[in-house]
């Protein structure tokens, strides 16, 4: 009897806690999974001359396209914290990785805005090839991962 007491005063107290550290994304949840999944679409699709996105994060373009750094840094951000983190944080429910995914995700958007504008401005005034549908995809959904994100920390139980 005492066993089971001294458990009940142990776990008792760390009960709040716990529940402090995680969300309950409910009906976002299946918001954010879709934006996951287009994320990964995003990635087949054209986005620097007809490199998809897959090539641009792995460095594996065709001959004769050059990709440029600011396209490599929004695939890898893309991937890491729309992706993965965004992932983590549905699976474990953590606040503190909901959070990352947050401030990710945002982080993520400025450099795909940087990308697309990359690909529009060349040295010598004349238009570049343009922005492929991919890097357009990948900026949208991750505006709205990135809301989706401030939204779930900020206005938890």
């Amino acid at each position: 009897m005492t066993d089971d007491l001294s458990d009940l005063q142990v776990e008792a107290p760390a009960t709040p806690r716990r529940r402090f550290r995680q969300i309950d994304p409910g009906v976002r949840a299946l918001v954010v999974a879709v934006c996951v999944m287009l994320l990964l679409v995003a990635a087949l699709l054209p986005w620097v001359e007809g490199a998809t996105g897959w090539q641009v994060l792995f460095g594996l373009a065709p001959k004769g396209i050059v990709i440029g750094l600011v396209p490599e840094l929004f695939a890898v951000c893309a991937m890491v914290f729309g992706v993965l983190v965004s992932g983590a944080a549905l699976v474990t429910r953590l606040w503190a990785l909901a959070f990352a995914g947050a401030a990710g995700c945002g982080f993520s958007t400025l450099t795909a805005l940087l990308a697309v504008w990359s690909q529009q401005a060349t040295s010598s005034h004349e238009p570049g090839p343009g922005p492929g549908p991919g890097i357009i995809l990948g900026l949208v959904t991750l505006v709205v991962l990135t809301y989706q994100w401030i939204k779930l920390t900020f206005t938890r139980d």
